[in-house]
């Protein structure tokens, strides 16, 4: 018999709360340029968004039905890009905020993208690989007419690997019936990925805290820092500023954290995790002990990093928050109330749209080099990426400064520029009746 235990009530209504927080966000940048009303009306709703219901043949011969979605938010800039993610948590509201999110955050690192989002409601550790794979190729025999090299370039995200997107890029090549590696970037090495895209996140994320030290007063000798998430961003986020001299103070994954005033290594904490399933437990220079997620976000610290899922810090647990600075590698880790609480108390909030646009940056990098034919080395790519967050950095920081909004406010200000060019560019009201 079938069974549908994942898919949603059929009579229940979806909700649009996440995405009608994200076009407050819209409606302010929209009021701080006098940007035309014909802006406003393009980029509040998705261009496009496709539902789907993924029927897999499980390993006991029952099928199962999975919910999915690809979402084309705004493809003014050019083809929409984004990931698909795999989590029992995927929802229509989610996937068209974070594509959304993408618009604008291809829009702050000036990508010629649009942006896209894409999932499928399932737990994936309730699968065995070889459900995995059948549920990764579905996903793609549903999309394929969606998705494509210049319409929707889709990429890695939470629990899709490189494995993953291997079975969905051979896929998509095998329904096309011609190697398609520009479709899908994020794409193992083998599949015509790119070097350095592994860390290109994290990475990015540490080039703009970088740029932001002297601004901000921050010194890498005696700076502090707490990470929330302790998968592959935050662990090559942990990596990398460990290694310039930042005291990495707390770790969490999803099962909890460790807290050690001392520090932490973040290489034995992440072989502690291969060997136990969990960072707690983990040793660091002092007097170590296991704390909560929701203790890790209150540490006090210079710098916060939430790495994880959406709406960690809320307005329940923002007035316990005492980081000074707040960089944003989830997308979306704070609640729009706990966000304006924040900035009113005098917090330094560095937004996700920013933040974390690295890996949409390298990606960006794989799809060039798949088009060419021609592949670039790691300190190319790496060279890259730097110049490209320092540059965009620093235009959002002083946006910042001259227009005296947050950094939220400034980023959106930012990407919002550049996507009202193209808007207009096509010609407004304003030009039609001649004013």
């Amino acid at each position: 018999m079938d069974t549908e235990t994942t898919l949603p009530d059929a009579n229940e209504k979806p909700k649009r709360v996440m995405l009608a927080n994200a076009r407050d966000n819209l409606r302010a940048a929209c009021d701080q340029l006098n940007i035309h009303p014909d802006v406003y009306e393009e980029l509040k709703w998705p261009r496009e968004t496709l539902a789907s219901t993924l029927l897999i043949r499980m390993d006991d011969g029952s099928r199962r039905a999975f919910k999915a979605w690809r979402c084309r938010y705004n493809d003014r800039r050019g083809p929409t890009k984004g990931g698909v993610r795999f989590h029992p948590n995927v929802s229509l509201d989610e996937i068209e905020t974070l594509s959304f999110w993408m618009t604008f955050k291809c829009a702050v690192a000036n990508l010629p993208f649009g942006g896209g989002k894409g999932g499928v409601c399932v737990d994936t550790k309730q699968l065995s690989p070889v459900e995995l794979e059948r549920l990764s190729r579905a996903y793609i025999e549903a999309f394929a007419p969606f998705i494509g090299p210049d319409r929707d370039i889709m990429a890695p995200d939470m629990y899709t690997n490189g494995i993953v997107i291997a079975w969905m890029s051979d896929e998509y090549s095998s329904i096309t019936g011609q190697a398609s590696p520009t479709a899908i970037t994020g794409k193992p090495l083998a599949f015509g990925g790119t070097v350095g895209r592994v860390d290109a996140t994290a990475r990015g994320g540490y080039y703009t805290l970088r740029q932001l030290e002297k601004s901000l007063d921050l010194d890498p000798d005696n700076a502090t820092v707490a990470i929330q998430g302790f998968g592959n961003v935050g662990y090559h986020c942990a990596k990398l500023l460990h290694a310039d001299g930042y005291k990495i103070v707390g770790i969490s994954d999803s099962s909890g954290g460790v807290y050690d005033p001392s520090g932490l290594d973040p290489l034995a904490v992440m072989q502690h995790k291969h060997e136990t399933g969990s960072v707690q437990g983990a040793k660091g220079h002092g007097e170590t002990r296991d704390i909560s997620n929701a203790e890790l976000l209150e540490l006090e610290c210079d710098v916060l990093v939430p790495a994880a899922l959406e709406r960690q810090v809320t307005a329940e647990n923002c007035g316990r928050i005492k980081a000074r600075v707040i960089l944003e590698m989830a997308n979306g880790p704070l609640s729009p109330e706990a966000d304006r609480a924040l900035t009113q108390a005098g917090h330094i909030i560095v937004p996700d749209i920013l933040a974390n646009a690295g890996g949409v940056t390298v990606s960006h990098l794989e799809w060039v080099q798949n088009r060419s034919g021609f592949y670039w080395d790691e300190s190319r790519v790496r060279d890259h990426l730097k110049t490209t967050m320092e540059t965009e950095t620093q235009a959002v920081w002083t946006l910042h400064n001259e227009m005296e909004i947050s950094m939220r406010e400034a980023a959106y200000v930012h990407g919002l520029r550049r996507i009202a060019e193209s808007v207009e560019a096509r010609g407004t009201q304003a030009y039609f009746d001649g004013s």
